[in-house]
């Protein structure tokens, strides 16, 4: 039997489900959610207005250890609303992966600015803080003002964004460190990482703010969401302002001081969301055993498997397979999905798009390897 017709009958075993298709990651629903969401409902309010909301943002500060949450359509008006707040704007740059969804480079340039694709670290998928550290010595000066600027176009660096690949965290005690000593605001993008731990701390409180997704392929889902969360009263304020169309508080008048956005989570999501949070502890039980079950069968085979990073504790939302290379990928990838078994690459690296060719960039060779030789495989908790 060949290798990949292994780990297809593996699968399928682990799933307890011999035929029919097996999907990368599905929901966990059940009829908490389906009676909250009646409740939204009944109450009428369905929109951005209605006490889930308030409950789930609360829930979500809680569990992540923040002062402050903002609920948000998804997980992409999050990142968006956090750089405004922060205030990157037309012509900055901002420091990210190019190892990365495409919404995280596409909330930047909705500010007007620009991404750098920096390298990430081989032994957690995300942002490097040496490629930080190392691009911001060469390419960059701070004037005295305290501002960093780009030494060839003088373009201020205003932030930078890691993202906690598959929900694994990045180093971000060491890059946190490398940007506070230049100047640059870290804003986290926690998209995938609701759950996660670095240091015992939940990744996303560690800039000034972060962000995480409730989309449907999520750990836990509002059908689509997103949260900014934070420490500062002020940030968290200015997030709240500028998400509900920037409008002044008013009995009944329509007043607005700057354009806004309408980024409201509504309640009908938030009920969804208020459920789901009541059993992400035991989702993210599940999903550790289910990447225990995946490290001894990788063991067993010989396969490489991609495990949390030293010092983390990850969701494991993708679980992840490292190919020797892009052939016997792409072959897994086609084996795979012929049988339903949901597997996908990694994104396409931010570089190779159309779009973002043109950006400033260091020489990603630890991007272009692990692109071309990842393999995500399902990752729903099995049934119990």
């Amino acid at each position: 039997m060949s290798e990949v017709a292994a780990f297809i009958r593996a699968v399928r075993e682990l799933y307890r489900q011999p035929d029919g298709a097996i999907p990368l990651h599905a929901p966990t629903l059940g009829e908490r959610e389906k009676a909250l969401v009646s409740q939204a409902i009944d109450s009428t309010y369905v929109s951005s207005v209605g006490r889930f909301v308030t409950v789930f943002e609360q829930q979500v500060a809680d569990y992540v250890g923040a002062r402050y949450a903002v609920a948000t359509v998804n997980g992409t008006a999050a990142l968006h609303t956090a750089l405004q707040a922060v205030g990157v704007t037309s012509g900055d740059l901002v420091l990210t992966q190019a190892l990365t969804f495409v919404a995280t480079a596409n909330a930047i340039r909705y500010c007007g600015a620009d991404p750098v694709f920096l390298d990430v670290d081989a032994s957690t998928l995300g942002l490097s803080p040496a490629a930080v550290d190392e691009w911001l010595t060469q390419h960059a000066v701070r004037r005295d003002d305290g501002v960093t600027v780009h030494r060839t176009s003088g373009r201020v660096v205003r932030a930078c964004v890691p993202m906690h690949t598959l929900g694994h965290p990045v180093r971000i005690d060491a890059l946190v460190r490398v940007c506070d000593a230049w100047g640059v605001t870290v804003v986290e993008d926690a998209a995938e990482a609701l759950g996660s731990r670095y240091q015992g701390r939940h990744v996303g409180t560690f800039g000034r703010l972060g962000v995480f997704s409730f989309n449907g392929n999520k750990i836990i889902t509002t059908g689509g969401g997103g949260m900014v969360v934070t420490n500062d009263e002020a940030l968290a304020c200015r997030a709240r302002h500028l998400t509900t169309t920037a409008k002044r508080p008013h009995p009944w008048a329509f007043e607005h001081d700057e354009v806004g956005y309408n980024y409201r989570l509504p309640n009908l999501n938030a009920a969804l969301g208020v459920a789901q949070m009541e059993r992400l502890d035991d989702l993210l039980a599940r999903k550790r055993t289910l990447a225990l079950r995946y490290a001894a069968l990788c063991d067993s085979h010989g396969w490489s498997w991609i495990d949390e990073p030293p010092g983390a504790r990850s969701n494991f939302w993708l679980c992840g397979l490292m190919l020797p290379d892009v052939q016997t990928r792409d072959h897994w990838l086609g084996r795979t999905n012929e049988q339903q078994i949901g597997t996908r690459p990694l994104w396409t690296p931010m570089h190779r798009l159309p779009m973002y060719q043109h950006c400033l960039r260091d020489a990603l060779t630890v991007t272009e390897e692990w692109a071309a030789r990842v393999l995500n495989v399902p990752s729903t908790p099995p049934p119990q």
